[in-house]
Order: C-alpha cells, then sequence, then structure tokens
C-alpha cells in the first residue's frame, strides 16, 4: 500500500477505520483520494482548453445542448445566493446549492464549467498514476468548478483613531472538503455523463 507509521484511527481509538490514520482520512476528505493529491489548475489548464476547444466546436450537438441545460438549470434552481460568511453550519446539500448560486450570480458560462469538469477526465486519462475511483473523479470535478464560484468580499471604511479613514477589505472563500464536495462533483458527474465518453477518445 503505502509507507504510513502513524496508527489507523481504529488502532488509536478514535476511529473505525482500520486501514488509515488521521492525516490520511483528512486528506481524503479535501481530494477524494487518500494518498493522491488534487490536480492544480496548472495541470488542468491544458486539458481545459482542450475540452472548450472541443465543446466550442460541438456546440450544436444535442449531447452538448443537454449538458449545458442541465447545468443551467442547476444554477437556475439553486435559490438565493448565500455569502461564504453565512455557510457555516449549513448541510452539504445547502452549500452545494450555494457554490451554483455563486456561480450563476457571477455568470459564469456553462459551457465553461462543463469544460472544467472534463478537464479532470482528461487529466486522469493522461496520469501515469491516476487514481481511478469515480468518488476521486467526482471530487477533483466539484474542485476544478468550486474554484471558479470565488467568495464574498467585502469593502468598508472606518474612522481611525487618530483621525482619518481606513479602508478595510475582508475576503471569505468556502471551504473545499467534505461531503459539499462529493454532492456538487456528483451532481457535475451526471451532467456530463453524456459527452465524457466522446470527449474522453480526443
Amino acid at each position: 500500500m503505502f509507507d504510513c507509521k502513524k496508527p489507523t484511527r481504529a488502532a488509536s481509538g478514535k476511529g473505525l477505520n482500520r486501514l488509515y490514520c488521521r492525516s490520511h482520512e483528512d486528506h481524503f476528505q479535501r481530494h477524494g483520494s487518500y494518498t493522491k493529491k488534487s490536480y492544480t489548475a496548472a495541470e488542468l489548464s491544458p486539458h481545459r482548453a482542450t475540452a472548450t476547444a472541443w465543446l466550442q466546436a460541438h456546440s450544436d450537438d444535442i449531447e452538448v445542448r443537454n449538458a449545458v441545460d442541465a447545468i443551467a438549470s442547476l444554477m437556475r434552481r439553486s435559490g438565493p445566493a448565500v455569502e461564504a460568511f453565512r455557510l457555516r453550519g449549513l448541510p452539504p446539500e445547502k452549500r452545494a446549492k450555494a457554490t451554483w448560486a455563486r456561480l450563476r450570480q457571477a455568470n459564469v458560462d456553462p459551457l465553461a464549467i462543463i469544460a472544467a469538469a472534463i478537464s479532470v477526465v482528461l487529466a486522469i486519462k493522461n496520469d501515469l498514476q491516476p487514481d481511478l475511483h469515480v468518488e476521486f473523479r467526482e471530487v477533483q470535478m466539484a474542485k476544478a468548478v468550486h474554484r471558479m464560484a470565488s467568495g464574498t468580499h467585502k469593502h468598508w471604511e472606518r474612522e481611525r483613531t487618530g483621525g482619518g479613514r481606513l479602508s478595510v477589505l475582508l475576503h471569505k472563500f468556502p471551504i473545499s472538503r467534505g461531503r459539499v464536495l462529493r454532492h456538487l462533483g456528483g451532481q457535475l458527474h451526471l451532467s456530463t455523463e453524456i459527452i465524457r465518453a466522446e470527449l474522453c477518445s480526443i
């Protein structure tokens, strides 16, 4: 398997996992794999360009139109946008909806969302040491799209103690880990299912 000197969760009496330690469980929550890290934006960039070019060339195909409609529907039915400051404590399903709402609020093109999701599939295909588990693929899709949703950014001014005004900037980005990624990734996986096989034959 791999070399890890830490006791498993079961061995330490702090869980039921008999194979992995706390660090690897945390890794799994963030990345969808116990050992493999997430693909970086730089690693996905060439695959996203490939996917974007193909999607634009086939934008009139029924499969592409159906995928665009599915993503647009998720954005449209996501409800009001929720500020990143207010996501804490919400169930994963509502946090996934909030991601779609932020994408809608930012006017992100559904075709760009599909390209981001497909870039993960192409990255896995071209990876010399891929993780082929469905959960890894879905989590990676979710993380790629989650980055596009950005966060909440606030700016205000307040009086300085000694006079004058102080400009204050506050940025809050939603945490990209846990069940929310599984919900978001599952929706992306289902919405792009019809065109994935054809795109991966490039």
